[in-house]
């Protein structure tokens, strides 16, 4: 009997040690990730250099008008932003990034010209020293 209690709790720490089965997990979101195949995408990426002495609340009043765009101008397929937290110091005091996805040359087209995105501009204008854009098409 004593042999047998030693066996089965022999077999309950070994059960305990066996390492958990996470990378199954990990292996599949792999998997997964290599078999998404993505539309092209137009993709509208801004960087936003503050004037020195702009205050975070009119940072933040700048970041809420961007963010609300797409609510107000539905051909914006997406967007993405944050803010800049490279160690490598390549900024150039470019401190907010947003990434806007189109669906087409027309669409862009439409949201540069905009009303909501004009009036955004009168919201940054006073705030801004730089600006930098890029757009290109996904591959």
């Amino acid at each position: 009997m004593k042999n047998l209690s030693i066996l089965a709790l022999s077999l309950l720490l070994f059960a305990a040690c066996q390492a958990p089965q996470k990378e199954e997990k990990i292996i599949e979101k792999v998997v997964e990730k290599k078999t998404v195949t993505m539309d092209k995408a137009l993709r509208h990426v801004v960087l936003f250099k503050f004037k020195d002495g702009t205050t975070e609340a009119d940072v933040q009043k700048v970041v809420d008008a961007f963010t609300a765009l797409p609510s107000k101008i539905d051909i914006i397929q997406s967007i993405e932003w944050g803010t800049n937290n490279s160690p490598e110091g390549l900024d150039q005091g470019f401190t907010h990034c947003f990434f806007l996805t189109f669906a087409s040359e027309e669409d862009r087209a439409i949201y540069l010209p905009h009303p909501d995105h004009k009036a955004f501009g009168s919201i940054l204008g006073p705030h801004l020293d730089k600006v930098l854009v890029v757009d290109y098409w996904t591959k």
